[in-house]
């Protein structure tokens, strides 16, 4: 009886109202600041916090302390307050501005060496919650700031004179707030510890991610969203010697602190970075030692890609710290550990979050002194470096070469205008359109980690992407200068702010066409927005010159007369669809050109608006999902439907000429729901698959394709291996994220736009598919030797070489476009975008003739 009595204890011990001394220090605290519970009307852990919750507490905090002052920063896509507060001693809030100033010097080489780091505070960034559904974080973000505005130890007030805390109590609103609705709708009176209660199990997408369900802890680099630009710009406003990125991991997992895997350390970081780390990780276990809590460090995490939060800091003179609690997903779970309950992996994130706060006061000279030589050291080693600048450049895209300058920009990193022509091994690059970052500047590590390229690593598994170069991610020319390339004459105006102003001519007048070129980024908005309005347009399926400018494949012909308006009201709707795409669109006043086709030919062919649906919900990626409707939604100004999977079979799908299956496999759709779609795309539809969603179209008769068999093995003799390499040599079989090289046929629709036939392209996937029978329906394939970034393992690379990057099948007068890599990765991947783009808007024109012919779904054995 003794173990079930002691069971019965233990579970009612962790699901009772905790004290506050359960999560701070018996200390005395200030009685007229008030506490979460007092505040709330409960004890933290007795529910989840919601995001205004959460918020209004921060105010009352900052309304009631000298302590604290309160900034928003951004607004998330759902219109939520992002916020951190400012902790620090009142004498230090005084002099607030100063002190920033003085640490901003330890970044800056030619001040840094003046500086007193013995006299100067410690900066010390604090995060809570990036990811939503991992909520611990930031509900002990409201215990961490209360124990600072009213905590009246001694140990408090040497943290508030010696550095200056940046707590931002929710690096993700939404999503938070998506996941407490979840958690506490679900919440039992009686607590159920039972792992399947739907407490714990959410419906898709989850809270994980951002509105567009993207996960924003991979967006640090890319920063292509309102809260990742918010949080870069505080970031690069104080320069935190340290920053720290609570999170949850698996249920039955313990407690995880940085250090990762020494060997999976990005090389650019500084050896003593991890040094650091290491020092700054003692704090940690002492304190979870003191309250009994099980940990690990320097396993399964590791700090190699800089685009997530406790990563992107090591690239910029600091050190980051990534905290990973086994989660709750709720209130109260049956674990491999025993029951864990809401309030201990609540009290976990708080107790490392002042262990850290002790670490910045116990080693703030040392952070200091490193800040300062990381940046000292970094310009020795650029002008060290044999490369001297890199020059990119792209003349028929101001938008995308734009949108590469700014993510730099967002950075820090210093970017020149081109100065005067250059050109490189028969590459012209033109003041105009090209841009110069030199290599010797504060930001030089930083520069390196966003064009370096590399093909060779210490180690072979990575927690997440292993290469983000961005000129491949971009598409853009690119090369770097010798010493003997290089001069001062080259670095013309320095870009301030985030980026030049794009200025795009408005059309004039015509009583004849305009001619929209598809060259431009945004000229998909564009064409978007005009048919939206009603009016008809074409699509040029050949090149040609008129009224002295070259026309590419892709040029969309919107013609003057006989359409549903005048042609001023025709004007007026060209120069509000360039005006808000901000992409060129030409007046002419003939349709006879002296080279290529005439604007009557039949190599014109006529558009449909494009109606899309994107299908969602189980069995489809969240992330895959999110970067399609983002891309539509937000740049092309579309309007698109979302439809759940399960409820494909009751939907009407004649409305849509387009629908997209992002990567998936699609196990929730039931037979109704195939029979519906198969009868659509056999109708006429547009079908784009992406990554796995091709295997689910083959397996239904929607698509025609040939999966590469494996090469044949040199041997049958399997060679021993240590059982202790199991997990490094199955995660040497992924393909986490590459980036390949394909070469595509610019003839064909899929590809218009673009004016190299070399596509870089991010893979990510383990799929290889022979090109089709059918000699024009195979657009793209990947290159013998495809690998151009990253790490993929020898023999994934021969199947990957020569196989189909892009397959045009279908059945009927359907068209099924499978696109074997993401073109969307991350909102960052401009270069690709385009290819989709096509899809949607010009996968109708594609001749029946170049589509390789599916059949019927395959046998259930074959499936």
């Amino acid at each position: 009886m003794l173990p079930l009595a002691f069971l019965l204890a233990a579970l009612s011990l962790v699901a009772q109202k905790q004290p506050l001394t359960y999560y701070l220090p018996g200390v005395e605290y200030d009685p007229d600041i008030p506490t979460p519970e007092a505040f709330l009307g409960y004890q933290v852990g007795e529910w989840h916090l919601s995001h205004d919750q959460q918020l209004f507490y921060m105010r009352a905090l900052a309304a009631a302390s000298p302590r604290i002052t309160l900034t928003e920063y951004a607004r998330s896509y759902e219109n939520r307050p992002l916020v951190y507060l400012t902790i620090t001693s009142e004498a230090n809030h005084a002099r607030l501005e100063e002190i920033r100033q003085e640490h901003l010097a330890l970044s800056n080489p030619g001040q840094s060496a003046k500086a007193d780091v013995a006299a100067m505070p410690t900066v010390l960034y604090q995060g809570f919650s990036i990811h939503g559904n991992e909520p611990s974080g930031g509900n002990a973000a409201t215990l961490v700031a209360y124990y600072l505005a009213a905590g009246r130890s001694a140990e408090v007030q040497r943290i508030l004179d010696e550095t200056v805390i940046l707590l931002d109590p929710c690096f993700n609103p939404d999503g938070f707030q998506r996941f407490s609705t979840w958690a506490n709708m679900h919440k039992n009176e009686n607590l159920t510890d039972d792992p399947q209660d739907r407490e714990y199990n959410e419906a898709w997408p989850r809270g994980r991610t951002n509105h567009y369900w993207f996960d924003l802890n991979r967006d640090w680099l890319p920063a292509q969203h309102p809260e990742s630009r918010g949080r870069l710009r505080v970031f690069h406003e104080w320069k935190p010697n340290i920053l720290t990125d609570h999170h949850e991991m698996g249920t039955n997992s313990t407690f995880f602190f940085m250090p990762g895997v020494p060997e999976r350390t990005n090389p650019i970081t500084p050896w003593e970075n991890q040094e650091l780390t290491g020092k700054i990780g003692a704090f940690h276990a002492a304190a979870l030692d003191e309250i009994g809590s099980l940990y690990y460090s320097q396993e399964g995490y590791d700090d190699f890609y800089y685009g997530k939060g406790s990563t992107y800091p090591d690239a910029n003179g600091s050190i980051g710290i990534l905290f990973e609690q086994a989660s709750a997903r709720g209130h109260l779970q049956s674990t491999v550990n025993g029951p864990l309950s809401f309030p201990f992996t609540i009290r976990n994130q708080v107790v490392t979050a002042l262990s850290t706060q002790k670490a910045a006061v116990e080693l703030r000279t040392d952070l200091l002194d490193y800040q300062r030589r990381f940046y000292r050291d970094a310009m020795q080693e650029a002008r060290k470096d044999a490369r001297k600048a890199i020059v990119f450049g792209e003349p028929a895209d101001q938008a995308r070469l734009y949108a590469m300058v700014e993510v730099l920009r967002r950075h820090q990193v210093e970017v020149y205008r081109l100065g005067k022509p250059l050109e490189i091994e028969g590459k012209a690059y033109q003041p105009e359109s090209s841009f110069i970052v030199p290599m010797e500047q504060p930001q030089y590590r930083l520069v390196r980690a966003l064009f370096d390229t590399a093909t060779s690593f210490q180690d072979s598994v990575f927690y997440d992407v292993s290469s983000w170069a961005l000129p491949l991610a971009f598409n853009v020319d690119y090369d770097e200068l010798s010493a003997k390339a290089f001069s001062k004459s080259l670095l013309g105006e320095a870009v301030r702010g985030l980026a030049p102003e794009r200025k795009i001519e408005p059309p004039s007048v015509s009583q004849y066409a305009y001619l929209l070129e598809w060259e431009n980024y945004y000229a998909p908005r564009a064409l978007n927005f005009l048919l939206s309005k009603g009016l008809r347009a074409k699509v040029a399926t050949r090149d040609f010159q008129l009224e002295g400018r070259n026309y590419a494949k892709g040029t969309v012909l919107i013609s003057v007369q006989n359409q549903a308006g005048s042609p001023a009201q025709v004007h007026q709707l060209v120069v509000r669809a360039s005006a808000e795409a901000q992409a060129p669109i030409h007046a002419v006043s003939t349709g006879l050109t002296p080279s290529g086709i005439d604007l009557g030919s039949n190599d014109f062919e006529a558009l449909k608006p494009p109606k899309v649906m994107i299908l969602v919900g189980d069995g489809v990626s969240g992330y895959g999902a999110g970067e399609v409707w983002h891309l539509l939604d937000q740049r092309y100004g579309m309007q698109v439907s979302k439809v759940e999977t399960d409820g494909l079979a009751g939907s009407n799908l004649d409305k849509y000429t387009v629908i997209v299956m992002p990567n998936g496999s699609y196990s929730n759709v039931s037979k109704e729901g195939w029979d519906k779609l198969r009868e659509w795309a056999a109708g006429g539809g547009t079908l784009i698959t992406i990554e796995e969603a091709a295997n689910a179209a083959r397996k239904q008769g929607l698509a025609s394709l040939k999966a590469r068999e494996k090469p044949k093995k040199e041997s049958d003799t399997t060679e021993r291996r240590p059982y202790e390499r199991l997990d490094a040599d199955r995660g040497s079989e992924n393909i986490g994220g590459a980036i390949v090289q394909a070469e595509a046929d610019l003839s064909h629709p899929l590809f218009f736009g673009y004016r190299r036939s070399a596509m870089p392209l991010f893979r990510s996937n383990r799929l290889f598919f022979e090109p089709a029978g059918n000699a024009y329906a195979t657009p793209a394939v990947y290159a013998e030797g495809p690998l151009l970034s990253g790490y993929i393992k020898d023999k994934n690379l021969e199947r990957i070489g020569g196989s189909a990057a892009a397959i045009v099948s279908g059945a009927g007068q359907g068209r099924t476009i499978c696109l074997v890599d993401n073109p969307n990765f991350r909102a960052f991947w401009y270069g690709t975008n385009r290819i989709f783009a096509n899809s949607i808007f010009f996968g109708s024109v594609i001749s029946r003739h170049a589509v390789e012919k599916a059949g019927g779904p395959a046998p259930a054995g074959q499936r």
